[in-house]
């Protein structure tokens, strides 16, 4: 009891020798001390007028010990000194909503918050001062986090329906020795799907071995397989082991398969027909205890159509097929491997970038995203350059991006609400306005759609005058 008595004199005290901007009604500051969420007021000059219980609780700092002192002492955000949004507010006169930052509490213990800022006016409309209100996001962290996981297989991040497909695949054809067929444009994680049916594979303690088969002309390519002996060319003054040697008893990747010649086509037939090579310059067959994975950003059964591609071989090699979708494919992926990528960079940068501002957010959902991930992996490092902190803004994109931005009206200002409707919309037109298999790509229920539907206000082309 002392220490109530004790603790509510403090406050009186600082209260009195605060600003008038701290003297809030005693009713509104029952209200205030009785919500969850943090709320304090500052004066003109930066100096904390309120400081509600939830604040304590929060930040772990007394209210006696806040008062009068300037918020960027108690508050100590990432923002506080590059992107005040309380200072924002105050300079512009518009408010912030619900901003992600992060603060360091008394014990130095870094929380997320949401923040939201709005001017503090007096009976006459006079501004005296800021507010601030925020919610600890801790817990919604966590579940964002457990949520990411359901989300993810070895090093592949997709909550979209084709992509899930795959990952449900992928632990039954690591179990088998087959040849597997990655096909997709370039860009969409035909090495990362290749690593995960390694890892999940019973060679998994043994080597993964990636070649790129497209970088690399038809001699040296050879040589690089199989390896070859002292002596069976120019400049080869001592054996050397080829990658199907290292990747003995484990995956040998195969990455731009379709780049290869006729002529090694042949050369890798024999070895998946009978798992014996021959380094160049050798006489002696060496055994392969190889599992092979090929990839390609090419048609190969248009190749073989053409006569560009052994057809004994496409099918030695097709024995199990993986078609990756584009990114363009799979939007609702955008936001999860953005946040990925601006986790990764925040580490090997040694950066506190929270995340993307709604309008980034809206260019990056509009973009086609030719390059794929990849692509959008280059954005955001590009974006790391130009953002010193915060949110990632339209202008801190690749200049393409930003060009896009700058016209297409439609893009500005775009809310979330407004960024599911479009994605809605795509996926509806890619269906031809079937229900149920736009609801099975998007991975909802169809009454679900048929709820957004009907929020949204979207009607078919042709029946908007029914």
């Amino acid at each position: 009891m002392e220490d109530q008595e004790g603790r509510t004199k403090a406050v009186n005290e600082r209260r009195a020798n605060a600003s008038p901007a701290s003297h809030i009604p005693l009713q509104t500051e029952i209200i205030l001390n009785s919500i969850a969420d943090g709320v304090f007021t500052v004066d003109l000059d930066w100096r904390i007028t309120f400081f509600n219980q939830a604040a304590e609780e929060i930040i772990g700092v007394p209210a006696a010990e806040a008062l009068g002192r300037p918020c960027c002492e108690v508050f100590r955000a990432n923002v506080c000194e590059s992107a005040c949004v309380l200072r924002h507010t105050m300079e512009t006169g518009k408010q912030v909503v619900n901003q992600a930052v992060a603060i360091f509490r008394a014990d130095g213990k870094e929380i997320p918050i949401s923040v939201s800022t709005a001017l503090l006016k007096d009976e006459n409309g006079e501004i005296i001062g800021g507010v601030e209100t925020f919610r600890d996001l801790s817990l919604v962290e966590k579940l964002r986090r457990e949520i990411h996981r359901q989300y993810r297989l070895e090093d592949i991040l997709s909550k979209s329906p084709l992509m899930q497909k795959i990952f449900a695949l992928l632990p039954e054809i690591a179990r088998s020795e087959s040849t597997v067929l990655i096909q997709g444009e370039s860009g969409t994680g035909k090495e990362l799907v290749a690593r995960a049916l390694h890892n999940l594979s019973r060679r998994a303690k043994g080597p993964f071995v990636a070649v790129n088969c497209g970088a690399l002309p038809d001699t040296l390519l050879e040589s690089e397989l199989f390896g070859h002996t002292a002596g069976a060319f120019t400049d080869a003054r001592k054996d050397r082991l080829g990658r199907f040697a290292l990747a003995e008893k484990g995956t040998l990747f195969l990455d731009e398969f379709g780049d290869i010649s006729p002529a090694l086509q042949v050369r890798l037939l024999r070895v998946l027909e009978e798992r014996t090579y021959m380094p160049l310059g050798s006489s002696r067959s060496m055994k392969a205890d190889v599992r092979i994975i090929t990839a390609t950003h090419k048609d190969l059964a248009k190749l073989v159509e053409e006569g560009a591609f052994r057809t004994d071989l496409y099918y030695r090699i097709n024995v199990v097929k993986l078609t990756l979708p584009r990114l363009g494919e799979r939007k609702e992926d955008i936001p999860l491997l953005a946040e990925h990528f601006i986790e990764r960079f925040n580490q090997l940068k040694e950066k506190k970038i929270l995340g993307l501002s709604h309008e980034a957010l809206a260019i990056f959902m509009h973009h086609d995203w030719p390059g794929n991930i990849r692509e959008l992996e280059n954005a955001i490092e590009h974006a790391f350059i130009l953002c010193p902190a915060g949110l990632i803004q339209p202008q801190h994109l690749p200049e393409h991006l930003r060009l896009e931005y700058q016209l297409n009206p439609a893009l500005t200002g775009l809310t979330l609400d407004e960024i599911e409707k479009r994605a809605l919309w795509e996926a509806l037109e890619r269906h031809q306005w079937r229900r149920l298999a736009t609801a099975r790509e998007l991975g909802i229920d169809k009454n679900t759609l048929r709820r957004k539907i009907n929020r949204y206000g979207l009607i078919p082309p042709g029946k908007a005058g029914d």
